[in-house]
């Protein structure tokens, strides 16, 4: 079988998410006659009609659904290679690049980023794209070009911690709970529970900390990732665990309380960066390194801006020992 002409990948690309012939050509900036030759091209290469028609529609046949993401990921390679150079000088350029992070960190990290990237990169731009719509598998370490997460959890490639955080409660201001003296980790667990969702068998250190202390509250209610929960309980009788610097962030102009543990039984969370092994010697992802270390190293001092009230639970009742 002879080779498939790189040129026609463009081309494949553009067929396989635009499912038509006039809508490609266009994106590709071709005439229809010249996409109508290049499909005709690659499917004698693949022996495959690649597109068939469904009514009025083309869908792809299960060999063009195999091709899709490899050829995305090809084509993504391609790019990553033209723009790749021994050299990188931030402030002259306009490469773009790719950070996988939850919700949360990504709320926590843009303003910091941004302030950085003005000053040294202008012409610099950052994708932040969200865990949950990232695979793994080897095939796509080309995707992605730093992951911010929590340490823990097998994330792939070389990692270095560059925050911490701890989760506390945030509920609405006015729940009666809110006015007992003697406020306990317990009567939060009483309460009907907001939490987020990463996955089948992903808990974050907010879920394991009812284990710890031998509660089983009900979930009430179940959103995706973290960055929701703050203003999900306002006005209702939730009450959700949530990293400390999302809740201070989140507290402003809103009618929510926050609720912290002792030191010895909080919950914490160590974020870090992630990158694949062959990137270690990178100038550009070196300096993407360290732009993402320098804007997490600021985080704390824009915490120390927010000063929400802060209310304090303890978790030493008898009631855990029972």
């Amino acid at each position: 079988m002879k080779n498939l002409d790189i040129n026609l990948l463009p081309a494949l690309q553009s067929l396989l998410r635009m499912r038509n012939v006039t809508r490609a050509a266009d994106f590709l900036g071709l005439s229809q006659p010249a996409t109508s030759a290049a499909l005709s091209r690659l499917r004698r290469y693949f022996d495959d009609e690649l597109l068939i028609r469904s009514g009025r529609n083309y869908e792809l046949t299960p060999l063009a659904q195999d091709l899709q993401p490899l050829v995305e990921s090809a084509m993504h390679a391609i790019d990553r290679v033209s723009t790749i150079k021994s050299q990188f000088n931030p402030a002259t350029s306009d490469r773009k690049f790719v950070i996988v992070a939850s919700d949360y960190v990504a709320a926590m990290l843009v303003e910091p980023l941004r302030a950085i990237l003005r000053v040294e990169a202008p012409a610099v731009s950052v994708e932040i794209t969200p865990t949950s719509a990232t695979s793994w598998d080897h095939g796509n370490d080309g995707r992605w070009d730093l992951i911010v997460g929590p340490m823990g959890y097998d994330l792939p490639g070389h990692g270095k911690p560059v925050f911490r955080d701890s989760f506390v409660a945030v509920l609405d201001a006015d729940n009666p709970v809110l006015d007992k003296p003697d406020l306990s980790a317990l009567d939060l667990a009483k309460l009907p529970q907001a939490v987020g969702y990463f996955g089948t068998d992903i808990r974050t250190p907010g879920d394991q900390f009812w284990d710890v202390l031998g509660q089983n509250p009900v979930i009430a209610a179940r959103v995706q990732g973290l960055l929701s929960l703050p203003l999900l309980v306002e006005g209702t009788d939730l009450v959700a665990l949530v990293p400390r610097m999302l809740a201070y962030k989140y507290s402003r102009g809103t009618n929510m309380a926050i609720v912290d543990f002792p030191v010895e039984n909080e919950a914490a969370l160590v974020e870090a960066m992630f990158w694949h092994t062959s990137r270690d010697d990178d100038p550009a992802n070196s300096w993407l390194r360290s732009v993402v270390q320098r804007a997490c190293g600021k985080l704390h001092e824009i915490l120390e801006t927010l000063t929400p009230e802060v209310r304090h639970a303890t978790t030493r009742d008898n009631s855990y020992l029972d």
